[in-house]
């Protein structure tokens, strides 16, 4: 995928409207990447930078060309000629909020999707080791069955539907 995206930052480096960039997490880039809910390599975001979407679509270049050049502007703050009549209204709802009443609703907001992810994390750390339980539990049965010689059970069945029908005197 690397070389596909390079390809699509050098394609985009001198558009105005739509900028293509890659961000080291690892090093200076890391505060950005932690901000933006980035936890791996190759993430893909979109969107106002200071509301940042996941891209889920594909990841090679006619995919990734397609998306950039779909890519239309968005009802925001600074677009306010592409909102309806309620976004409008919404917009001027948050704006009329104060610094302090903004941050308590990013905090709340925020602390509710890390919560989720916690919980997300805490709930699959559990369903791995059932899992992991169950295949123990699994293999076990099944030794278990073989030690108790049922193949020489399915031998002798077999070995009695192949043999003729003995006769009794």
């Amino acid at each position: 995928m690397k070389p596909d995206w390079d390809s699509l930052m050098t394609e985009f480096a001198d558009n105005a409207k739509v900028g293509v960039y890659d961000v080291d997490c690892t090093a200076a880039g890391k505060p950005l990447c932690d901000a933006n809910g980035v936890k791996g390599f190759p993430t893909i975001k979109h969107g106002d930078p200071a509301n940042l979407e996941d891209y889920n679509g594909g990841r090679d270049l006619a995919s990734l060309k397609k998306f950039v050049n779909e890519l239309k502007p968005l009802c925001s703050p600074a677009n306010m000629d592409l909102c309806d009549d309620d976004q409008k209204a919404e917009i001027a709802k948050v704006q009329a909020m104060s610094a302090e009443e903004l941050d308590a609703a990013i905090e709340a907001a925020d602390k509710k999707a890390a919560d989720a992810e916690t919980l997300f994390s805490d709930e699959l750390e559990k369903l791995q080791a059932t899992y992991k339980q169950l295949q123990e539990d699994k293999e076990n049965t099944l030794a278990e069955v073989k030690a108790t010689g049922v193949g020489l059970l399915k031998s002798v069945r077999a070995a009695n539907k192949a043999a003729p029908a003995k006769e009794e005197l």
